[in-house]
């Protein structure tokens, strides 16, 4: 609340400052103008006073015009372009202005998300380490109580990893190691351990062509692949339902995330890869996230020289169609 009304009285001050300097602009010019007119009505009055010829007094006063009239001209160009610029000026500061709240809101927004997120697994850990140092357990419920810690330690080193990658993504150091390696087998894999890693419960159908080969970095497409999987599971009822699919077509690979949830509306499907966008606001949001995901998986694309797209599936749901050369 403290932080909307600096702001809104930062916006009123540039506001202010704008019209302040819209009201002198104008000011200034009206007396430039009236200022040049004076002089020349005075040169005007000082030839009627010393010229008597009619004739050569008239072609003084046509000259007299003719150069005000310029210097009206030079005065309204000179205005004119010293205005947009200033518009300009007003324009781009506004508009970085607006970018850096959105960035600080979203920041806010992830350190928010960052900390519920971490906050549910350590608490579900606790408990479990809790309960077995008070309770008299039979060894397979022991087993069964590590083993659901243990997935929660799983979580949170995804949100680390994530962490970490989207920040390896950024710098301008980063060393990708690309190879070639079997894609088909590679993704088969990862959901694998994925549904086993984080004990998900959802229907993770594959329809993968096979022996595709492709050149990239495993890293990378793992953060992808997980991402996306992770994304479903949370715009979806519990259980989701999501079909990844993998083809060959012409001279690229189409690698497809479908599920059948609440879907991704228009006019936010060109948002939703910015880093820490995410729909709504972190106090009333029910999903999970950190607003890192898409933004990995996006720029994990573009680094594979690939194209992401996002379609509606039917009846519901959202389907991801990621193109990459090969």
């Amino acid at each position: 609340m403290a932080g909307q009304i600096k702001t809104s009285r930062t916006l009123l001050l540039f506001y202010s400052l704008v019209f302040y300097v819209l009201l002198q602009f104008s000011w200034w010019s009206y007396l430039l103008i009236n200022l040049n007119k004076e002089i020349y009505q005075q040169k005007i009055e000082f030839a009627k006073s010393t010229i008597h010829d009619t004739s050569t007094l008239e072609q003084q006063q046509q000259q007299y015009n003719d150069l005000l009239k310029k210097r009206w001209s030079m005065v309204a160009g000179e205005g004119a372009v010293f205005l947009s610029l200033l518009i300009f000026g007003i324009y781009r500061t506004k508009r970085a202005f607006n970018q850096e709240f959105e960035l600080a809101q979203q920041q806010k927004n992830f350190l928010l998300s960052i900390t519920h997120e971490f906050k549910s697994p350590l608490a579900a850990i606790k408990l479990s380490l809790q309960t077995i140092e008070k309770r008299n357990l039979e060894e397979n419920q022991k087993k069964e109580i590590i083993t659901r810690a243990l997935h929660e330690t799983d979580r949170i080193n995804l949100l680390i990893e994530n962490a970490l990658f989207a920040s390896r993504l950024e710098s301008q150091n980063s060393d990708y190691h690309f190879e070639d390696f079997n894609l088909s087998l590679f993704i088969a894999e990862l959901i694998e351990n994925y549904q086993t890693r984080i004990f998900s419960e959802s229907s993770i159908d594959l329809a993968i062509d096979n022996n595709i080969k492709f050149k990239g970095d495993k890293l990378a497409i793992t953060s992808l692949v997980y991402n996306l999987i992770e994304n479903a599971e949370k715009y979806s009822p519990n259980p989701a339902s999501i079909i990844v699919s993998l083809k060959k077509s012409n001279n690229h690979l189409e690698l497809t995330f479908s599920d059948s949830g609440y879907g991704i509306e228009l006019s936010e499907r060109s948002k939703v890869f910015e880093k820490f966008y995410r729909v709504g606001n972190e106090e009333t949001r029910k999903s999970k996230g950190t607003g890192l995901g898409l933004y990995i998986v996006k720029r994990v694309v573009l680094m594979h020289k690939g194209s992401i797209e996002i379609k509606s599936n039917n009846p519901a749901g959202t389907v991801f169609i990621i193109r990459l050369p090969i």
